[in-house]
């Protein structure tokens, strides 16, 4: 029996493991623990209830202002001890969090292989996303196996002189996901989302807090979404404001008191799968809706200068649309008043696979201990 322990800890992570989780757990060539965190407490907590994943073992480490510093030595210096327990023959780490560097450097200490979902994204500027690119990066110098999202994906490891044979095109995890969450009959635990006219209204989900883009850049996004506002009255813009204090004060500054402008908190997951699900398109800085978006078959127009997921700019449907104010009015405008160009990005062929990346893992993990 193959022991794996599975560690995530913020809610972009929890979803995209969610599906995976649950075949390791049924899979008896496994013995399956789940590790979290606690890097996004109360976010985690409602995805791991609603997909009944139950960890072993919860590292607990949020606190109010938390440093990158401090989560990172956090986070190292308790999973090493979960590893001292458990003595895995595996890890599997998600994405480009503090989570996933840290868990994978303990392991590596360890001499403990490392499985790396969501592995060979690269924007090529260290900086940006901050620290994201730097936490990808070294997780992929030091992991055992990548599970690469996209062909793209599999060439930047490639190129950084990875073995061949120990990477996989599984398709992105998040696809597998959606299949169980977005619903037609989907009623909403945010009540204000099921007054909307969907079929009236073109309504424009927005998210917007990366670190980079707190400060002008994010004024400028508010400002845009208030002259769109202004000037398309039959579009309702919700934007879910991250409860960090700079991104809500410059929310609430500028965009409250619009009547279709609507400032929600972070929405429960299965909330936000299905509003973009009925979106007319998303503006965001997010990089987990630029593959969720588009798997369901909605524009995106990505409100940074770079992406680590040019697949989907390259298929057509996301636009790197950038943080100056001019360029999200010039790309959002011909978003409804082109339909030729809408109806390109809406149709472009979705590039992050067909929703069995989870089974794919599962059966490369298999063959890499069969082989041993």
């Amino acid at each position: 029996m193959i022991k794996v322990i599975s560690v995530f800890g913020t809610r972009p992570d929890t979803i995209k493991m969610a599906p995976l989780v649950a075949l390791l757990d049924k899979d008896e060539s496994f013995e399956h623990i789940v590790c979290v965190t606690g890097q996004h407490r109360e976010m985690v907590k409602q995805i791991l209830e609603v997909f009944d994943i139950n960890p072993k073992y919860d590292l607990d480490i949020m606190k109010q202002g938390q440093s990158l510093d401090y989560v990172t030595s956090a986070i190292l210096v308790r999973f090493s001890e979960v590893l001292d327990i458990e003595k895995p023959d595996m890890i599997l780490v998600h994405g480009d969090t503090n989570t996933c560097l840290s868990a994978s450097i303990a392991a590596f200490y360890k001499k403990i292989p490392i499985g790396h979902v969501e592995a060979g994204l690269r924007t090529e500027d260290i900086f940006s996303p901050y620290p994201e690119e730097f936490c990808r990066r070294t997780v992929d110098s030091i992991a055992t196996l990548y599970f690469a999202p996209t062909k793209s994906n599999a060439n930047n490891l490639i190129n950084e002189k990875i073995d061949t044979d120990r990477i996989f095109i599984t398709g992105n995890t998040v696809i597998d996901t959606l299949k169980t969450t977005v619903k037609e009959n989907y009623i909403f635990n945010e009540p204000m989302l099921n007054d909307i006219d969907y079929k009236n209204k073109k309504v424009i989900p927005i998210t917007a807090h990366r670190r980079e883009n707190i400060g002008i850049n994010l004024e400028n996004i508010c400002y845009a979404v208030k002259t769109l506002a202004k000037e398309y009255k039959d579009s309702h813009f919700i934007y879910t404001v991250h409860p960090n204090p700079k991104v809500r004060t410059t929310a609430e500054k500028i965009l409250s008191g619009i009547g279709n402008v609507t400032l929600l908190p972070p929405l429960v997951f299965t909330d936000l799968h299905n509003l973009m699900a009925r979106a007319y398109f998303v503006m965001t800085d997010s990089g987990g809706l630029q593959e969720e978006a588009p798997s369901l078959g909605v524009p995106v127009l990505v409100l940074r200068k770079e992406t680590e997921r040019p697949e989907a700019v390259e298929a057509g449907t996301v636009k790197l649309t950038g943080v100056k104010l001019n360029d999200i009015l010039t790309d959002a405008k011909m978003l409804f008043d082109d339909q030729t160009f809408y109806a390109k990005m809406k149709n472009a062929v979705n590039p992050y696979g067909d929703g069995h990346a989870s089974q794919r893992i599962v059966d490369s993990i298999k063959a890499y201990f069969n082989n041993l």
